[in-house]
């Protein structure tokens, strides 16, 4: 078995054979500067791939945080038709008059944590407007 003999290409032949005796040729060098500055640019691009990689990442993380967010207030939207008829169903009371129809009564529901801070603030200021009357004639 023997190998059979490998060919280079000519530009490579010639350059080596006669460049030999005074070192490479400045063909063969510029090429291989050439080369060098082709794999600086790929290692560049290679990097910045990398980046827009994780970039792209992130954001898959943010689509999917959004879309469970979106997720959400839709199913709350859908139960609020039920909700305002629920309200609408506990505020009516039958009527047994036919003649006037009876208006639902309104049910508005006021924290009342906070009552004996915002009376203060409401008597400060039912206080400070009687001043001011009092002072202008």
């Amino acid at each position: 078995m023997s190998i059979p003999p490998r060919s280079f290409p000519s530009h490579l032949r010639g350059s080596s054979i006669s460049g030999s005796g005074a070192g490479p040729s400045p063909a063969l060098v510029a090429r291989i500067e050439e080369k060098k500055a082709e794999l600086e640019n790929l290692k560049q691009l290679r990097d910045l791939s990398a980046a827009v990689a994780g970039q792209m990442e992130a954001l898959e993380q943010k689509l999917s945080t959004l879309s469970d967010g979106t997720e959400a207030i839709a199913t709350v939207m859908s139960n609020w038709h039920n909700v305002l008829r629920a309200i609408n169903m506990a505020s009516t009371k039958p009527s047994g008059d036919g003649d006037t129809p009876q208006l639902p009564q309104t049910l508005v529901r006021i924290p009342t944590e906070h009552a004996p801070a915002l009376q203060a603030q409401a008597d400060a200021a039912a206080e400070a407007e009687a001043e001011q009357k009092q002072e202008t004639p």
